[in-house]
């Protein structure tokens, strides 16, 4: 533990330092802690001399955020007066203004960009203007495990040089071992604003690369429907046995579901290949089998797969979302050659996030999901979602691979700090989590959630929970909205218009607002929200509202 003299001297030595300086430091300690911190060469050249240069990262997990941090030392040491923003605090009217501009930004899902540079992504591709004077770089991070790897930074980069701008070096992509590849494209860009000449470089030369994502092996305890009978859904609460796992309230499990067996037989038997005839696949070697049961998506082909299976037969195939069983029996293939070839053209199942619903510190050892069966219709057939289907369908004693996602962007705060909590539906998972946390900890803020869904008798999800919460004054208010028990829908938003008096006075005291849900949900609160800050007439700018709260880290959201 560091002495109080210690303690003393720090604060005195932050005080000293100007913003700029706040930010070299932050950097430095980040990087000797993670093994990336530049030494003190004294390699300040004078071509770098004057020159500025702004860092702005998009993060959803926070790597972005340290890369951008440590590149931010690196170009202070070099003589660059280096500014470090995060893009959703970026003001976008100075883009135009910018000598250099450097990006760290990761992709997410179906090759979007992170929420924080969600505003920052739309402006350059919808505002038509130039940045002939505009000299950038980006650094892309992303996941080889999605078909759209790296996409978000690829679309910046790709932006940027349409609007003018020149790439002062190639994009970089970096997979989840980044820091060797984002160090050497670091190295790149100070030696190219340098005037090619050689820069300080970091004192550890070769950094030992990380495991990538820690994978574990659950067991199912209980799946269990929550959702009544007569309900129109089905929502799963399973609980995963696994000693070693770790996560904190706010992270997600990751997995890669596995394809149905009985379908992976029938294209076997269709196509006729040795269901033991092995690929090698992303460095792996796998049988036919293992291929098309765990690794590669043949459930509901996006049309960019069609179109090649198209080309593969020579045929004409409508350009439309299929499944590969459905394609090979109206457009078969030749022989199993020809299936072959086409098989390592399929693209991999792309990974599946889901909030975890459970704390540590209640619940050591086990890691809780709430998950909703996804169902939908396809040429007037009912279809389920293969990941909800798959997790919905394991038993007690089946195991699964899974990876837990760290997510620093949707935390608690102190725990005297009091939370709102907007979550219907599946939307109430990490606020399980969240309230968990607090109940063991006995946190002293206050905690305030809105839920909904349908019918209160079939579609209350954790009902004797949330009760007991607050007999035991856990929770301190709750406001329910099931849109069909009644002529007129309600929604957790109206329910907010009903409580807006109290429910800004809880803001203005510095509660933390929280979102989770339906993507089209969480606009709907927005939307409100904005409404009834300009009807109060307390704020010249009600669009800034949540804006401000999201800058000062009290409006955090999870949608999907």
């Amino acid at each position: 533990m560091m002495s109080p003299a210690k303690k003393n001297q720090i604060r005195e030595f932050l005080d000293s330092l100007d913003r700029q300086d706040q930010i070299w430091t932050h950097g430095f300690l980040e990087g000797v802690l993670n093994g990336m911190a530049p030494a003190e060469t004294g390699m300040e050249h004078a071509s770098a001399e004057n020159k500025k240069m702004t860092i702005a990262y998009g993060t959803e997990s926070g790597n972005s955020k340290k890369i951008a941090g440590l590149f931010a030392t690196r170009a202070k040491q070099a003589g660059i007066n280096a500014k470090l923003v995060s893009l959703d605090q970026y003001r976008l009217a100075d883009l135009p203004k910018e000598e250099y501009f450097l990006t760290v930004i990761s992709t997410q899902g179906e090759g979007e960009p992170p929420a924080a540079a969600k505003k920052f992504y739309d402006h350059i591709h919808r505002n038509g203007f130039k940045l002939p004077g505009l000299k950038y770089g980006v650094l892309a991070l992303g996941d080889t495990s999605y078909p759209m790897f790296c996409k978000a930074g690829e679309d910046v980069d790709h932006q940027l040089g349409n609007l003018g701008g020149e790439r002062i070096a190639d994009i970089q992509r970096c997979d989840v071992d980044f820091e060797n590849d984002a160090q050497n494209w670091m190295n790149q860009v100070l030696q190219k604003i340098n005037g090619n000449q050689p820069v300080g470089q970091p004192t550890v030369k070769t950094i030992k690369k990380s495991a990538g994502k820690k994978i574990y092996q659950g067991e199912i305890l209980t799946n269990i429907n929550l959702n009544d009978r007569g309900s129109a859904k089905q929502t799963h609460h399973i609980e995963i046995a696994c000693e070693s796992v770790y996560y904190k309230p706010g992270d997600s499990l990751g997995l890669v579901p596995r394809n149905p067996e009985a379908r992976v037989e029938a294209i076997i038997a269709l196509t006729g290949i040795d269901a033991e005839r092995t690929f090698v696949h992303r460095n792996e070697t796998c049988t036919a089998y293992e291929l098309l049961h765990k690794k590669l998506n043949i459930v509901y082909l996006p049309e960019r797969v069609v179109a090649r299976y198209a080309a593969h037969v020579q045929m004409e195939i409508p350009a439309r979302k299929t499944g590969l069983l459905d394609l090979l029996r109206r457009y078969p293939v030749k022989d199993p050659a020809h299936f072959e070839t086409f098989l390592q053209q399929l693209e991999p199942i792309t990974p599946r996030l889901y909030s975890i619903s459970s704390s540590l510190e209640s619940v050591d050892g086990e890691i809780h999901l709430t998950v909703a069966r996804d169902t939908f219709l396809i040429s007037e057939e009912l279809k389920y979602g293969l990941c909800s289907d798959y997790l919905c369908s394991l038993k007690p004693g089946d195991t699964l691979d899974f990876y837990v996602h760290h997510n620093d962007q949707f935390r608690l705060p102190e725990d005297h700090r009091d939370v709102i909590m907007i979550g219907p539906g599946t939307g109430i998972a990490p606020f399980r989590a969240f309230l968990s946390e607090r109940d063991s900890a006995g946190a002293r803020g206050r905690n305030w959630l809105f839920y909904g869904d349908q019918h209160f008798t079939t579609d209350f999800l954790y009902q004797t929970e949330l009760q007991h919460w607050m007999e035991s004054g856990v929770l301190n208010a709750l406001d329910l909205a099931f849109s069909r028990d009644q002529p007129e829908k309600i929604y957790v938003q109206d329910k907010i218009r009903q409580r807006a008096g109290e429910f800004f006075r809880w803001l203005e005291s510095g509660a933390t607002l929280y979102v989770c849900g339906a993507k089209k949900m969480g606009e709907d609160v927005e939307k409100t929200i904005i409404e009834l800050v300009k009807k109060s007439g307390t704020r010249e700018h009600a669009e800034s509202f949540l804006s401000d709260l999201q800058s000062a880290g009290r409006y955090l959201k999870d949608v999907y």
